[in-house]
């Protein structure tokens, strides 16, 4: 991103107040283009080879893997200039192939929680895998995330990925044309266009879950990062995560961030959403609604950094995710435990459990239409 570019982020942020500085990992600053792939990351067990793509344009660097989609490095610059990786993930393919944390994933055809996997679509019902207790999440055990996806080049400094899901994977019906494009704009916004057709009526929500630490990969808590969602109201849950159906406001609650405040400032209350969801794990209601460009839907800023992202979407929803399921089970590429709260999710989306709850927006998709959706991921500092 330029440095006019920059500023013009930084002055959009100006409300979000300075906190502790985070340790850094540094990398060099990344060379213009396609540059370093495809190159062999691993081999899936029947020996076929997952590719490694590196884009980098205005001041960005992004690395792909043909194994779900999966942003595996997102390198950006601090305030002072030193590049890191802000993104989650790991430094092999082997731990992608098992973990079910869901990092960096394309996810789909379904991105959250559908009750107990069931649904009903023109008078047919449909049973999905259950994956996460009573409930399906993510598209089932073998979502799009554990898919291999075809990756060509697109333009100077992009990626095509494309995949065939069949009638009837997962239990959804329907064979799903689908296409996704990873951008890196001239100024190094990273841009995400989802596409897809369908030649029978399905259900289709599709996201991606990178976890973000601006800090840097493995130096901490997020609790310190200042967040602002654009949200008057969100979709409370149940005890195992499925909305309720209401439409309730944020104002009063540790749900209101429409000002900005620190991630972990009201994380340890006594609310009872929060103690369903071990901390942040809901679907906020964006302000703006369903839109046909991307207009803002959140800010995030690390003070001890100073890096910033702006996220702008055309989806109604964006599901904040504190990252509370981390377990210090997993490594992170640079080599240290991830634990609670080491990384948060912007899913930019439609809601969960749209299926069952006919007053959410509708996310089925019929033969002869297009879904169409984009995010963008816009940087800076301050």
């Amino acid at each position: 991103m330029s440095p006019s570019r920059r500023t013009v982020l930084a002055s959009a942020a100006a409300g979000l107040a300075a906190t502790a500085a985070a340790g850094q990992a540094r990398a060099a600053a990344p060379a213009e283009g396609n540059g370093e792939g495809p190159e062999v990351f691993g081999h899936l067990p029947d020996g076929t080879e997952v590719h490694r793509w590196t884009l980098s344009r205005g001041g960005t660097r992004l690395k792909v893997l043909s194994y779900g989609g999966i942003v595996q490095s997102l390198e950006l610059p601090d305030r002072d200039g030193e590049y890191v990786n802000v993104s989650l993930g790991f430094g092999t393919l082997a731990p992608y192939l098992t973990a079910t944390t869901y990092f960096g994933a394309l996810i789909g055809r379904y991105g959250n929680r559908i009750a107990e996997g069931r649904f009903t679509l023109d008078g047919t019902a449909y049973q999905l895998p259950v994956n996460d207790g009573p409930n399906s999440l993510h598209g089932g055990d073998r979502g799009f995330d554990k898919r291999l996806w075809d990756v060509t080049p697109n333009g100077r400094s992009g990626l095509t990925l494309r995949r065939t899901s069949p009638d009837g994977e997962m239990g959804y019906p329907g064979t799903l044309e689908v296409r996704v494009d990873y951008t890196l704009t001239r100024d190094g916004d990273f841009r995400i266009d989802y596409e897809a057709t369908t030649d029978a009526p399905t259900p289709l929500n599709l996201t991606n879950h990178t976890y973000f630490n601006l800090g840097g990969e493995g130096t901490g808590s997020i609790e310190d990062h200042r967040l602002e969602i654009a949200a008057a109201r969100y979709t409370p849950v149940g005890e195992t995560l499925i909305p309720t159906g209401e439409l309730a406001r944020v104002q009063g609650t540790p749900f209101d961030f429409r000002r900005g405040k620190n991630v972990g400032r009201d994380i340890r209350e006594s609310h009872q959403q929060l103690l369903y969801g071990q901390g942040y794990d809901h679907n906020f209601v964006l302000d703006k609604g369903i839109t046909g460009a991307p207009r803002h839907a959140a800010t995030l800023h690390d003070p001890g950094s100073g890096r910033l992202m702006r996220v702008d979407t055309t989806e109604p929803g964006v599901q904040f995710y504190s990252g509370n399921f981390l377990d210090a089970t997993l490594t992170g590429p640079g080599g240290r435990v991830y634990r609670q709260g080491d990384g948060l999710c912007l899913e930019t989306q439609h809601f969960p459990d749209s299926p069952n709850q006919p007053h959410f927006p509708t996310t089925v998709l019929r033969p002869g239409e297009t879904y169409r959706s984009t995010t963008v991921h816009s940087f800076g500092t301050r």
